[in-house]
């Protein structure tokens, strides 16, 4: 091919090319003589992100916050565990006594003197049922020893007559390895001990504290209920108000009916075990009134322990009837005695239950365990109050019956 070929070949190509209409054009091919195009604008990176990715993120980074903030306030309440317990349980003995308090202050019996009347004789019920609960121990424990060693003899009797074939000098070298085990850590123990020492302190210290906060409750909780809300935003000031009574109504409901599914359970169960002839038949009714207090566990860990007291004291029937009569008051309780007298205000769902008891219990304890229902309790009225309030009216609106422009 020669080249003025090549040329006129090329001419008639840039001639149907500038023929063509415009939608058949090349994009890339500019007529000539004419600007050069602008390059193709680009979206956003943010807008190229499917739309549910970017609800994911957004929720997402909300979340990390919000986790960050309850990390930091479990760490902050660990920290100083022994105050907030006591504080809390302070509102729990407040909540309990204030009816009290209110009803000899309407018999024209000033604030003060109410709360010191109230204040001593609970705490004198408290110190003489400890007492009581310390000397019924001291009286039964040599009788609970003497029946120990022999429901151990009956215990190896049992195995040495079972089909399991179990000889004594098995029996003999189990025991010399308890022994031995116990031997070997005394450090262990001796850590155990001096952590003893130091819950002991903390009860001690926490006791006090909650003793002085009740005190100062019960006498002049409202204004301190007042002075505590300066420290909330303004627009929130109402709602607070608002939810604060029915919290405190919330409260109040929930200990007195616990205290009284609490005495059901323990005059039930403490009945049951004193006619079967069981051992510390009072000291047990008294766990079991303070097992109660921690709905689901503590009822089963106290009944517990009255089977096993059962067990090695009268033997293997009667703990059976003792689990009858424990797993008959749980019932009893689970299906009659908390919906009737809590009511539906102050019922929580039992697997959320189960998860605050959980939850309180590895963040401070027992105490925590104690403590966690009744929070749960509130925060549900709190938030269920919140949800169904009403909106307030802005300025400038018109609210229900109201004009915009006066009363």
């Amino acid at each position: 091919m020669g080249r003025e070929e090549w040329l006129k070949r090329l001419r008639a190509k840039g001639q149907r090319a500038a023929q063509a209409p415009p939608q058949e054009r090349a994009v890339d091919a500019p007529e000539p003589g004419s600007p050069v195009p602008a390059a193709r604008h680009r979206p956003p990176p943010a807008t190229a992100v499917p739309w549910g990715v970017r609800v994911a993120a957004e929720a997402g980074w909300r979340l990390l916050v919000i986790a960050a903030t309850l990390w930091v306030l479990v760490q902050a309440i660990s920290a100083v565990r022994v105050l907030v317990l006591a504080f809390v349980a302070s509102l729990l003995i407040t909540a309990l006594l204030q009816s009290t308090v209110a009803r000899l202050h309407r018999h024209g019996v000033s604030q003060g003197l109410a709360t010191a009347i109230t204040a001593l004789l609970g705490f004198a019920l408290l110190g003489l049922v400890g007492w009581f609960v310390v000397w019924q121990v001291m009286t039964n424990l040599a009788e609970l020893s003497s029946r120990l060693q022999d429901g151990i003899e009956d215990a190896k009797r049992w195995l040495l007559n079972s089909p399991f074939h179990v000889t004594e000098a098995q029996i003999d070298d189990l025991t010399r390895m308890l022994r031995d085990g116990i031997g070997s850590s005394r450090e262990q123990l001796a850590d155990a001990g001096l952590q003893g020492v130091t819950v002991v302190l903390e009860l001690l210290t926490g006791s006090l504290l909650a003793l002085f906060s009740t005190l100062f409750l019960l006498y002049d909780g409202p204004r301190i209920w007042r002075w505590s809300l300066k420290f909330a935003p303004a627009p929130a000031r109402p709602a607070l108000a608002g939810a604060g009574p029915r919290a405190w109504d919330t409260l109040t409901a929930y200990v007195h009916g616990t205290l009284i599914v609490a005495f059901i359970d323990a005059v039930c169960i403490g009945l049951g075990i004193y006619i079967l002839g069981v051992p510390l038949a009072v000291p047990l009714a008294v766990v079991v009134f303070a097992g109660a207090f921690i709905p689901l566990v503590g009822a089963v860990v106290s009944g517990l322990l009255a089977v096993v007291v059962a067990f090695v004291a009268n033997g293997v029937f009667t703990a059976l009837l003792v689990l009858i009569i424990v797993l008959g008051v749980q019932q009893l309780e689970g299906h009659i005695l908390q919906p009737f007298i809590l009511g539906r205000a102050v019922r929580v769902h039992p697997l959320a239950v189960i998860f605050s008891v959980t939850a309180g219990g590895l963040v401070a304890g027992i105490g925590g365990a104690v403590v966690a229902v009744p929070l749960v309790a509130v925060a549900n009225t709190v938030a269920g109050y919140l949800l169904n309030r009403p909106a307030e009216p802005q300025p400038g609106t018109a609210g229900p019956g109201r004009r915009a422009d006066g009363p």
